[in-house]
């Protein structure tokens, strides 16, 4: 998946692009991490509770220019992507997926584009 100007995960009827205020340390301070390639990246659970290691992973990419990002919800071992808005079975995924992005938002990482 390559990085583009907006994103959103599949399914999902919502885009978010990088805040134009987000800075580095930003990232650091909200939990990414950067990678080996210079890109900092974001894994949180989507489990109804956090022990649990069966359920869904998000996983948000923001490129080292802080003007590019990629967003994927994958299984848990994180090789399959996922659309948890098709069905009614994901409801809990779906609340705390929008409740860390309405986070990152407030922190002024990511906005709706």
């Amino acid at each position: 998946m390559a990085f583009k100007e907006t994103a959103s995960v599949e399914g999902s009827p919502v885009f978010y692009k990088v805040h134009e205020n987000a800075k580095k340390y930003t990232l650091r301070d909200n939990g990414f991490t950067e990678t080996n390639s210079g890109n900092f990246q974001l894994i949180r659970p989507l489990d109804a509770t956090p022990q649990s290691k069966e359920g869904f992973k998000l996983k948000i990419t923001i490129a080292g220019d802080l003007k590019t990002l990629k967003m994927s919800i994958t299984t848990a071992n994180g090789l399959k992507s996922m659309n948890i808005f098709k069905g009614d079975n994901h409801e809990m995924s779906r609340e705390k997926f929008y409740f860390l992005m309405d986070g990152m938002i407030s922190r002024g990482v990511l906005e709706k584009a």
